[in-house]
């Protein structure tokens, strides 16, 4: 679901940079309002699986691939506020570091994926799982339900930002200048991947990792209660970052998925590229950042599958460590600030201080 550069014009992107401006304001000023030194580590691991989810490809129709996204579980436990802030990071990480999205469509991803997927989420889970006190079966009911509704809502959001482009932006001759199909291609393409597949995997990640939380650590989720939250609460952080590794060891499964996802193709490589010729404004676009581990690639280790695997496996270690070090330097300023300790007096639904 990624857009890369190139594929948006430079207006659209501006367009959603100005979208999902505001939202970042709000977020990091309620974020900022509940910062210490038990909160911050929670946005950093939960940021990093969402990097590191993204990486688990997924087979589409059409040969093309998906990938769950991760921003429902982190509603689910944080609230969609702290979401749009720890998923905007990691998809930072992800077009900065390995050039997966892009400098310029960064907006529009972190609209798609950081701000509508958590929004539509917490409506859905709230609207399912009632405020938070619900059974077992309700919140890992409405956690799938919210993970499958929120990422179908994200890539239809991305295919019509797709598909207008053609029709807003062309040559003199018709010829599209920058994502080259139109809503009535993109739309489909799009969305029965979503609908079939990659809304099932996420719906089966979020309940999966609901009911094992709670489960093993019940009181990681009083953040997403209305209730206060415990004072004094120190949730086990050890064992998530063990889940963060394990994961960044399976990452490699997510290279079975061979076919490129749809929209994201290499203008640069003609068996990747599905049109005889590349539009000029995407070709003039699409190398504007050069990532320093494109693609998830390790060029130091050669070519070959087991490179491309251990390339796989460090990039994801890397991205990991690089949120995990983000986490602990905020942890770090804010309690020099003498917010380090400090817990909320109270909160709204979703653990925000009110």
């Amino acid at each position: 679901m990624h857009i890369p550069d190139g594929y948006l014009s430079p207006s659209t992107c501006a367009v959603f940079y100005a979208a999902s401006a505001p939202f970042w304001y709000v977020a990091s000023q309620k974020v900022r309002r509940l910062i210490s030194g038990r909160f911050v580590p929670l946005i950093s691991v939960f940021a990093a699986f969402s990097f590191v989810i993204m990486m688990f490809n997924v087979p589409l129709p059409g040969g093309t691939s998906g990938h769950a996204v991760g921003a429902t579980l982190v509603t689910v436990v944080l609230g969609p506020w702290a979401a749009i802030v720890a998923v905007s990071v990691a998809l930072a990480i992800q077009a900065l570091f390995f050039g997966d999205g892009g400098i310029l469509a960064f907006g529009a991803n972190v609209f798609n994926m950081a701000i509508v997927m958590p929004l539509v989420a917490h409506a859905v889970y709230r609207l399912v799982a009632g405020d938070g006190c619900a059974n077992g079966r309700r919140r890992v009911v409405g956690a799938a339900l919210a993970g499958y509704v929120a990422i179908n809502a994200a890539a239809f959001c991305a295919s019509l930002e797709f598909g207008v482009q053609p029709l807003f932006f062309h040559a003199a001759d018709g010829t599209p200048l920058y994502a080259p199909y139109g809503l009535e291609i993109a739309i489909p393409a799009m969305m029965v991947g979503h609908l079939l597949i990659a809304g099932p995997a996420e719906a089966l990640v979020t309940a999966l990792a609901v009911g094992y939380l709670m489960r093993t650590n019940p009181q990681l989720l009083e953040f997403a209660s209305p209730s206060r939250v415990t004072p004094g609460l120190r949730p086990r952080l050890a064992w998530l970052w063990g889940g963060i590794a394990a994961l960044v060891v399976l990452a490699p499964v997510g290279l079975l998925a061979a076919g490129t996802a749809w929209g994201e193709w290499n203008p640069a490589d003609p068996e990747d590229w599905p049109l005889p010729s590349v539009p000029e404004g995407l070709k003039a676009l699409s190398g504007l950042w050069q990532a320093p581990i494109p693609d998830y690639a390790m060029p130091f280790l050669g070519e070959g599958t087991v490179a491309q695997v251990m390339g796989y496996v460090l990039s994801a270690a890397v991205g990991a460590t690089l949120l995990a070090a983000i986490g602990l330097l905020l942890r770090r300023v804010f309690s020099r600030g003498g917010q380090g300790d400090e817990a909320p007096q109270s909160t709204d639904q979703r653990g925000m201080v009110s």
